[in-house]
This record gives C-alpha cells, structure tokens and sequence, in this order.
C-alpha cells in the first residue's frame, strides 16, 4: 500500500462539478493498493500516517501529528500510484489490485482512518475525480507499507 501526504490548509475532491469530499488544515491521502496488500497493511499505514509529525509547534519545527493539530483527512483512491514506467513509455499497472480488490481494501483503510483521526472526507471510489489543494509548505511525503521508501 503506498500514499503521497500532502500537507494543505485546504482540499476538495469534485465530481462531475459536484463536491464530494472537503477539508481545511490535514492531509490528502493519494493511496494505492497493491494487488497482494492485507489488512496488516491498512492498520500500518492508516496509524502511520495519524502520528506523523509534519506539523509546525509553537517553535515552528514539525513535531504535531494531524491528530494532535485537530486536522482533518482528505483520501483519495489512486491505482496510478502502482504504474511502473521503468520500460517503455506507457505505465504498467501489473502491481495495482484490480477494482473488485481495490474497494474493499479502500473502504477498510477509511474506516480505520476515521478511527484514528476522526476527521476524514473521501473521493469516489472508480470515478474520474478533481482534488484541488493548498499545498502547506509545501509539505508532501511518500508513505509505503512495504517500506521500500
């Protein structure tokens, strides 16, 4: 499971002209699912990411989790985060997990997510979306369940 954590003031997800999902101050969660990730890899990254200190302190050095600051989440599905482009010019998706897979998995880190931080505003699973942000910072990091970064 992989996420890029944009750190932003504020975010939204628009569907066909519609808002979807909306925050202020957190982090949107682009997350990829990969087709052999487990719950195991939920709970790891959903915790990961509620206590990550990259969040200013009165001494403006990053040490507040989105918890801690009262911040809210803003997760967006994102399969393309498995694109291997490494050979030739159009990315493979070999490594995403297939929608019927995907979902679930999806639904399951979001409920953990709103377990952890409360907070927690969504896209829409499978559809074409349009995530406008804030970047704070700017701050983003790569997140993998694997650790492979």
């Amino acid at each position: 499971m992989r996420a890029v954590l944009q750190r932003v003031t504020r975010a939204r997800v628009t569907v066909e002209g519609e808002i979807v999902g909306e925050i202020g101050s957190g982090l949107v969660v682009l997350l990829g699912i990969a087709v052999d990730d487990t719950e195991q890899d939920v709970k790891y990254l959903a915790e990961k990411i509620a206590s990550l200190r990259v969040f200013e302190d009165s001494g403006e050095r990053m040490n507040l989790s989105v918890v801690e600051t009262g911040g809210a989440l803003l997760i967006v599905s994102q399969f393309t985060l498995y694109g291997d482009a490494r050979r030739g010019r159009r990315p493979s998706w070999t490594e995403a997990a297939p929608p019927e897979v995907a979902e679930p998995m999806y639904e399951s880190f979001v409920a953990e997510a709103r377990r952890l931080v409360g907070l927690v505003a969504t896209g829409s699973f499978r559809r074409m979306m349009q995530v406008e942000l804030v970047n704070n910072g700017p701050v983003t990091i790569l997140l993998d369940s694997r650790k492979l970064f």
